[in-house]
């Protein structure tokens, strides 16, 4: 459930700032630099949800932007995520501990534990910096 909500969550808080950045500049011709917590006020269901994870929705909007206005050769405008996209996925990263694995478990913000299949083993001595959890069509959850 709450892997849902984030991603609903992540998808409308991009959507909403690009909205809003598109609105600034047609007014003033002007870029908006614009945060997921001004909206916290006015929706306050992104509270539920790690702030990490929205942090980095802002950051991929930026990203996308950046591309636009510096090689709109290669780079369209920034698109509205859509619901009916058949892969979501939405990343948050590793603060103090936030992220880490033990035994079958990884724990996750604002999740909990939550059980895992690894396929693979970390290498000793290494340290998780970001996390990315993405759903499959066929309803799988990936990390």
């Amino acid at each position: 459930m709450m892997f849902a909500k984030t991603f609903g969550c992540v998808r409308f808080i991009y959507n909403k700032m690009l909205s809003d950045r598109i609105d600034y500049y047609k007014e003033t011709g002007q870029k908006l630099n614009n945060t997921p917590a001004q909206y916290k006020e006015e929706f306050p269901w992104l509270k539920e949800v790690d702030s990490l994870a929205l942090a980095n929705a802002q950051m991929n909007l930026n990203k996308a932007y950046s591309h636009f206005w510096n090689d709109s050769k290669h780079f369209g405008k920034p698109r509205f995520k859509s619901k009916k996209n058949c892969r979501a996925s939405y990343s948050t990263n590793n603060q103090k501990g936030s992220v880490r694995i033990e035994g079958h478990k990884v724990k996750l913000p604002k999740v909990g534990w939550v059980k895992l299949c690894q396929h693979r083993p970390l290498p000793e001595n290494s340290i998780i910096k970001t996390v990315t959890i993405s759903k499959t069509p066929s309803g799988k959850y990936y990390i």
